[in-house]
């Protein structure tokens, strides 16, 4: 649990690192652009200027002349429209159009200027005025637009990198689960022999036949166990098998294995077939981490009851406690290998159950509700006519 927690806290810091980066860059770029907006209305003033004096009749040395020429000239960026005191457009400067879109173009531009700045009025006698309207550079647009697509590549750089990491931790998990399940059927094969040659040792000493028969169901329960774990990591095989019966037989053997004061209830249409494509080996170790969930959430005391029942062509099985509950928090936490909420195990149960479920029979497995002090539902929903590739 302490290691999730952990890792949860360095997502977090690391989406931290990235908003503050991408804030500091946007907080950069917009000062960085409220200059140059600045310096371009300086510019536009200048040019203003500069046609203002070209009107006149001030000007009497060619020096001047060519230096107006040049301010004009110079402004090769910042779009701008002079119109009159009737709004008609005079002068034109780094707006594109067709020829045949120029009217067109020229008043949709004036109508956005008005809207970005205010005029630059241009006094050319006591009865004419002038005013120059203009946007920012195409140049100074981009970069405002820039810490918006820096901060998409950043959380893109890091959604593509948790997903690397992530899928490299899976595979790593798996080749550790495939790696500690064969090994484990492999060393369970000797003891089940040598319990099979006890079992028979039994019988020729007359020893009393009920017990022996408890102790052979024992030994084939340990024989599945190590089916089980010698399939994970391949692809089992999905025969046609009746849903109710192993959910009976599951129960069956866990009744007299668990507390007396552990109560099972199966609720389901006798006359229903369920018949699915499934592993029962498998399929029954999920029955059976849940149920033992439910005990150890019980403390060994109160009522597990399997609802079956079908909708849609599916078959949904509901397992319910009477325990302590589970906070919403834990809901998808508690399916993660490694994570448990007791004292003593692994905390692998659930989160092979969800591996059995969905990777092997293409189906769902979730916690459809709890309460604290009232107790859990786990579902589990599989699709009747799944075919097996």
């Amino acid at each position: 649990m302490d290691i999730y927690l952990k890792k949860r806290r360095w997502k977090l810091l690391l989406l931290l690192g990235a908003v503050v980066i991408g804030m500091a860059s946007l907080m950069y770029t917009n000062w960085l652009t409220e200059k140059l907006s600045e310096e371009e209305r300086k510019k536009v003033i200048l040019w203003a200027e500069a046609t203002k004096r070209l009107a006149s009749d001030d000007i009497s040395l060619d020096n001047d002349l060519s230096l107006i020429e040049m301010i004009i000239d110079a402004n090769t960026s910042i779009p701008l429209i002079l119109v009159n005191d009737q709004d008609s457009i005079l002068i034109h400067a780094n707006i594109s159009f067709s020829a045949n879109r120029q009217e067109l173009v020229l008043q949709k531009e004036l109508k956005k200027m008005k809207a970005h700045n205010p005029p630059i009025e241009v006094v050319i006698d006591e009865n004419e005025r002038q005013y120059f309207y203009y946007r920012e550079s195409y140049l100074l647009r981009n970069l405002r637009l820039f810490p918006i697509i820096q901060l998409l590549v950043i959380f893109l750089f890091i959604f593509v990198a948790y997903l690397a990491f992530s899928a490299s931790r899976s595979a790593e998990q798996n080749k550790v689960w495939v790696g500690m399940s064969k090994e484990t059927a492999h060393q369970l094969g000797t003891p089940i022999s040598s319990l099979m040659a006890w079992i028979e040792l039994l019988r020729m000493q007359k020893t009393d036949e009920t017990i022996v028969s408890e102790f052979e169901k024992d030994i084939q329960r340990l024989e599945k166990i190590t089916e089980r774990f010698s399939k994970i990591g391949s692809k089992p095989e999905l025969l046609p098998t009746n849903l109710l019966e192993v959910i009976q037989s599951t129960v069956e053997y866990l009744k007299k294995r668990s507390s007396g004061k552990v109560k099972y209830s199966i609720e389901a249409d006798q006359t229903e077939g369920w018949i699915l494509p499934m592993n029962e080996a498998l399929f029954s170790w999920v029955i059976e981490n849940l149920c033992k969930n439910a005990i150890d959430a019980m403390n060994s005391e109160g009522t597990i009851t399997l609802s079956l029942k079908s909708k849609d062509n599916h078959a949904i099985l509901d397992v319910s406690d009477t325990g302590k509950g589970l906070p919403k928090s834990q809901f998808k936490a508690i399916f993660r290998p490694g994570y448990s909420t007791k004292k003593r195990g692994w905390g692998l149960g659930l989160s092979l159950a969800k591996r059995i479920v969905e990777n092997y029979h293409s189906g769902k497995i979730f916690i459809k509700n709890s309460e604290l002090k009232k107790g859990t539902t786990f579902r589990i929903i599989l699709n009747k006519n799944h075919i097996t590739g």
